[in-house]
């Protein structure tokens, strides 16, 4: 086990009506609420309301600025940078998902800088400073309601890019699974989907002696599966959204990769694919994924073998390893299928023309990854391993 240093400040307010718990986030603490949503679900579901009547009745001046998309766009985010600045913004409060909560921390890393904001992203500089960020979860996914990072789509190249540090954790994050009740099946499962590849680019290393984490990894795979076919056979079934959505936190908060090398290259790979198709990130990561794993499994047989007994109960009977890994990677495959998802570009009716030019951009900055370094030629057969 690696040398760690674990931080995770974010206050986490979990369950029914927990939007009540809000004011006492606020009061006495921020004056300048910059409201940052996408479009017009939490207007529709009353939760805009509920959100406005608290900050008013803590005595907040609101700024709203809506519009954020699926894979956050830089130019929404300098307009926000700009607002928050104009307007002495004190709390920036993401209401939604992933990419609300991305993109308020981008604005916040931005607004407390002079040059553009890009620059983070870019790799030019390290963020050091922020607004503070609260957070009001909808959709359990990205674990960006607790997690150091940020992810932003510049439209000027379609790179997709991301940075992040521990001081940019919100500081709070109210969840209510009532919220994901609604959800259509599609962002549920790609939810699930991203939730789960937080977890393999952690598991999927090569440091040894981590067993505790590995057993977490493991644990919380098997809960997202198993809540997974609950929820597919009853969408309302409350404890099962619960069980789903504070896996999506505990899958990104840094605590199942203490101590282990991790690795996002599959990250990397699927970021590519978001940025020219505007790809939801859960699917781009069920089409990469199984690939992925086909093609680096060699690297560490064993480390794949755990992943088919622990996690898809593979019997290791009349099985050499190879058979085993490849039996395990059959299944992650059958159960990406049951929950709706594509394994495949020709799944997703996605184009395959431009591979050569996603993966020269997946590796512009150097080789992907830890498990297996991936160069240009690595990923360009990742990708075609899942045409």
């Amino acid at each position: 086990m690696k040398d760690f240093t674990l931080h995770i400040p974010t206050k986490i307010i979990f369950g029914k009506d927990a939007i009540k718990k809000l004011g006492d986030q606020i009061k006495g603490n921020y004056n300048k609420v910059l409201l940052h949503y996408g479009g017009g679900s939490i207007k529709k579901s009353g939760l805009y309301n509920d959100v406005v009547r608290i900050l008013k009745d803590n005595d907040c001046e609101i700024f709203e600025l809506s519009g954020v998309e699926p894979n956050p766009k830089l130019g929404l985010v300098r307009k926000g940078v700009q607002m928050a600045k104009e307007n002495e913004i004190d709390l920036i409060l993401a209401v939604g998902g992933g990419s609300a909560i991305d993109s308020a921390k981008a604005i916040g890393i931005g607004a407390l800088y002079d040059g553009d904001v890009w620059d983070f992203y870019s790799g030019k500089l390290e963020p050091e400073i922020t607004i503070p960020v609260g957070v009001v979860l909808t959709l359990p996914a990205t674990g960006s309601e607790a997690s150091r990072g940020s992810v932003i789509t510049n439209e000027d190249g379609l790179y997709k890019r991301s940075t992040g540090g521990d001081f940019m954790r919100p500081v709070f994050a109210i969840m209510d699974p009532t919220y994901t009740l609604t959800l259509p099946t599609k962002q549920t499962f790609a939810g699930i989907m991203d939730i789960m590849a937080h977890i393999f680019e952690r598991y999927f290393t090569q440091t040894p002696h981590v067993n505790l984490t590995d057993s977490l990894c493991e644990g919380t795979l098997k809960t997202v599966i198993q809540n997974a076919y609950i929820i597919k056979e009853d969408s309302q079934n409350y404890d099962a959204r619960a069980e789903i959505m504070f896996a999506g936190t505990i899958a990104h908060n840094g605590l199942l990769g203490v101590g282990r090398e991790e690795d996002w290259s599959s990250h990397d790979i699927g970021h590519e694919i978001s940025a020219l198709y505007g790809t939801t990130h859960g699917e781009t990561l069920s089409i990469i994924f199984p690939a992925w794993m086909k093609y680096v499994y060699k690297e560490n047989v064993d480390r794949f073998v755990q992943f088919a007994t622990k996690v898809f109960d593979v019997s290791e009977a009349e099985m050499d390893k190879d058979e085993i890994a490849i039996e395990g990677i059959k299944r992650l495959e059958g159960f990406i299928s049951d929950i709706g998802l594509p394994k495949s570009f020709t799944e997703a009716n996605l184009p395959t023309d431009k591979i050569d030019l996603m993966a020269e951009k997946a590796t512009e900055d150097g080789p992907l990854g830890n498990f297996k370094k991936l160069y240009k030629d690595d990923v360009i057969k990742i990708y075609k391993l899942a045409k």
